[in-house]
């Protein structure tokens, strides 16, 4: 399935229905009087975060989102049948821009839901005018038109934990060891081409969530390779899991590039908690082992290998406890 996590939408709500202008006309009625009835409201745009949906892809070819007209009020004052409103369900995580860049909404919770453009009012009747001394009023009042407005949807994934690192670093190898994931995994770079999520138990009924985002190069802050546009999906997160192949790189050299990027992306990331996680151990030397430090930058560092399963419980114990034990499941 393709990841889509940013797309434009028109949205327009219904106009208000206008209202009428009428006057009874009853037997045994002599002198009848007005009884035009409002008109229904229009129907408005409503934005839903669900928890069965993980991208935009639904929105990706809906352009426009237009709710319902209000129907005109009418005789005998009855009032106009209301406009139907559209329900848009987006991921939780959802962020709504308006033109200008500024954030209207931030969908986080489960069946939260934001009025992404307001129904137009009903207009009134001609009943609504009547006084005392003015007691067959002609004339009624327009239903006011529905909001409209061009908005920008942008998902930035929930997790607990980001997984960065450079391309063939394990991640997703590293992943499908912690959790039931299966992201693609091959012998060659950025494979993983969108963001992957899954759920790692912790142990003692605790969980959390981690998500796996596509290789880093040096340069990816300037568009090189696959960018830095993924690194929306670990603004979120608790934990940064800094990853980097042991075997290939100098451990702290790798950390300290994969460090700058962050910066040069959001400075206010690399304030999150760390943890530098040294994969690939079972190709070193028992030589090369011991010469593996147990902290970059002062961070604590993790060796380990994703594909033999060495070194996991230690990551595992570690996770817990920078999460102080995750959420409950």
């Amino acid at each position: 399935m393709d990841f889509i996590d940013e797309v434009t939408l028109w949205v327009s709500a219904g106009r208000g229905g206008d209202g009428c202008i009428a006057f009874r006309r009853e037997k045994f009625v002599p002198k009848g009087g007005p009884c035009g009835g409002d008109g229904g409201d229009g129907g408005s745009v409503v934005f839903r975060a669900e928890n069965n949906l993980s991208t935009l892809l639904d929105l990706r070819h809906r352009k426009k989102v237009r709710a319902e007209n209000g129907k005109q009020g009418k005789g005998g004052n009855m009032t106009g049948k209301k406009g139907e409103s559209v329900v848009v369900a987006v991921p939780r995580g959802t962020l709504v821009y308006d033109e200008e860049g500024r954030i209207l909404a931030d969908l986080t919770e489960s069946g939260q839901q934001w009025v992404a453009a307001e129904g137009g009012k009903g207009g009134k009747g001609n009943t609504r005018f009547a006084t005392s001394t003015r007691q067959t009023p002609d004339f009624s009042e327009p239903g006011t038109p529905g909001e409209k407005r061009k908005l920008r949807l942008e998902l930035k994934l929930l997790a607990d934990a980001g997984l960065v690192g450079h391309p063939n670093a394990g991640k997703s190898t590293l992943l499908a060891r912690l959790s039931s994931a299966r992201p693609k995994i091959a012998d060659y770079p950025f494979t993983t081409l969108v963001p992957n999520l899954g759920i790692v138990d912790l142990g003692g009924y605790q969980s959390m969530v981690l998500a796996d985002i596509p290789g880093l190069i040096e340069g990816a802050h300037q568009g090189k390779g696959l960018g830095d546009r993924f690194l929306r999906h670990i603004e979120r997160t608790r934990v940064l899991l800094l990853m980097v192949d042991a075997h290939s790189m100098e451990p702290g050299t790798a950390v300290e590039k994969l460090i700058g990027e962050l910066k040069l992306f959001n400075p206010e990331i690399i304030r999150k908690s760390k943890l530098a996680i040294l994969n690939k151990i079972d190709l070193l030397t028992d030589e090369e082992r011991q010469a593996l430090p147990n902290r970059i930058e002062g961070i604590t560092a993790v060796a380990l290998s994703a594909v033999t399963g060495e070194g996991i419980q230690h990551l595992i114990q570690k996770l817990a406890e920078v999460m102080g034990g995750g959420r409950e499941t």
